[in-house]
This record gives structure tokens, C-alpha cells and sequence, in this order.
């Protein structure tokens, strides 16, 4: 299962919320989520062997009515994060609560890392 499809699967269902990767579609009904690599660190033998598994840092977003909704969906992502055994799930960085001027939609932003 590609990491992708793995956190897919977890988040899935948060708060009664849709999921995307990158970004919702315009007119997307809250709450919701998305998420989308934003880096990793490389693995680099000195071999030249190619890994077969590797870092990948993803930021998971949550949109909600109010803030005490994405608050509230924010730790579900992060408990239902911690415990898929087949990311190897970092916890990076605490949430970050976020307004997006445009939807007035109230967010979240947390990074992980998982080891794929």
C-alpha cells in the first residue's frame, strides 16, 4: 500500500469530512481535509544501493466551520496518524490553528513523517 492510499485510508471519515490530497474542490462542503508531501528527508547509502523505503514529511489540513471543530478533528487526524503501523508515523510539529479569509473557514495545520 503506497503511503498516499495509507493515509488516505486513515483519515477517511474525521468528522463526518472528506478527504483530498492537495486541495479540495471549490465549493466543498466543511468540514473536510487535505493533505500533500511537503518534503522528506533522503536516504543515502554510500554503496549507492538504492533504499527501498523512505522518508516522506506530509502536512494534513482540516477546514471547519468553527475553530473548535477543526480543533477537535485536528486530534483525531493525529491519533488515527500515530497508530497506522505501516507509515512508521512521526509526529513533527503541534497544530496549527489557521483562517482562510476567502471561505471564512477556520483550520489546522500539522506535519508527520512517515517512514514508507
Amino acid at each position: 500500500m503506497s503511503m498516499e492510499t495509507a493515509v488516505y485510508a486513515a483519515l477517511l471519515g474525521l468528522g463526518a469530512g472528506e478527504v483530498f490530497p492537495d486541495f479540495a474542490p471549490e465549493g466543498t462542503v466543511p468540514p473536510y481535509l487535505t493533505f500533500q508531501a511537503v518534503g522528506g528527508e533522503p536516504i543515502d547509502f554510500l554503496d549507492g544501493a538504492v533504499p527501498d523505503k523512505e522518508f516522506t514529511r506530509v502536512q494534513v489540513n482540516v477546514w471547519a466551520a468553527t475553530r473548535l471543530e477543526a480543533s477537535s478533528i485536528g486530534k483525531q487526524v493525529e491519533n488515527a496518524l500515530r497508530v497506522v503501523a505501516g507509515l512508521q508515523t512521526s509526529v513533527l510539529t503541534g497544530r496549527i490553528a489557521t483562517f482562510d479569509e476567502a471561505t471564512e473557514l477556520r483550520g489546522t495545520m500539522q506535519d508527520f513523517e512517515f517512514f514508507t
